[in-house]
Parts: structure tokens; sequence; C-alpha cells
């Protein structure tokens, strides 16, 4: 019963981001769902879990935003990261992206899996309001699963709640 009321959630979840479009991945369990490690040559992802931020290929700009706690919506900040990563995405229109959504490791693993996909998408929807093609970026959610930081202190957790900007393929300029 429990991996029912599992996938139907899971499934609302993919058609909440489905609707608002592009392409959405979600993580089976036994695997990551996605065979990558961060930016190509960035490493966005930090495998020693030492939450180490990384940045867009031969940049300073940072591949990630942060989030609020049980939030989806970005702030001030993000927008401003965000704006540098659309600077860069325009410069180089080649380059394929793919958007991790995360959450900190409080909540239900289908809680967070959902929590995660909005936080991926609200970074595509903006990156697509301000002209980047939707075609061009993906989502993956990867919930609690990915931490880059662990200990049940909020510095980690904050860490930990992110979308992260992963280019996918060569910048194309």
């Amino acid at each position: 019963m429990k991996s029912v009321r599992t996938g139907g959630l899971l499934a609302i979840a993919l058609l909440a981001s489905a609707c608002a479009g592009g392409n959405v991945t979600v993580p089976t369990s036994g695997g990551t769902g996605y065979g990558g490690s961060g930016t190509a040559g960035g490493g966005a992802f930090d495998a020693a879990g030492g939450g180490v931020g990384g940045t867009l290929p031969g940049t300073a700009i940072s591949d990630r935003v942060l989030f609020a706690v049980d939030q989806s919506t970005l702030s001030a900040e993000a927008i401003g990261t965000l704006n540098a990563q659309i600077g860069w995405l325009v410069q180089n229109p080649g380059a394929p992206i793919l958007i991790e959504g995360h959450a900190d490791e409080r909540g239900t693993g289908e809680y967070n899996m959902a929590l995660g996909s909005s936080r991926a998408s609200a970074v595509r929807n903006y990156m697509v309001s301000q002209g980047i093609p939707d075609q061009r970026i993906s989502i993956i959610t990867f919930g609690r699963e990915r931490p880059v930081a662990t200990c049940a202190q909020e510095s980690c957790f904050a860490q930990n709640r992110r979308a992260v900007t992963v280019v996918t393929g060569g910048t194309g300029s």
C-alpha cells in the first residue's frame, strides 16, 4: 500500500511539473536517474559532501540558488544569480542545461521529491520568462537524496535547499 501511495504522490508531483512545461526526470529507487556529477568540468555536486558550490564553465557565476524552508519562491539573491546565469546562457546559446532540484533532510521522501521538483521548475520558469528557450532546459528532482552538507544544523540544511544549474553539453558558442 505504501508503494501505491508513494507512486501516486510522485505522479502528482510529475504532473504538476509537466504542466509547467519542459522535460522532467525523477530518479527511481536504486539509482539517481542522472549519470552526471555537476557542471561539465565544474563539479556542481560535491560527491564528498563538502557543500562547496560550483560555477558555470569558465566563469565565477554560481551554479546554484538557495531556498527558504519549505519554499520554492525565488529570493532577490536567487534572481540575481539566475540573471547572471541567464547572461552566460545567452552568450552560449548551444549549451543545454539541467536544473537539479534539492531539499534538506527534513520531511518525508515524497514531500521532498515534490519540493525539489517545484524548486527546479521555479528556476526553469524564471529562465524561460527571461527568454531562454524551454526546450533547452530539463529538470530533475533529487529531493533529499543528494545532500552537499550533512549535519543536523540549519547551516547544513540551508546548503541542501537548492537548485543547481548543470551544463549538460558543449557551450556551442
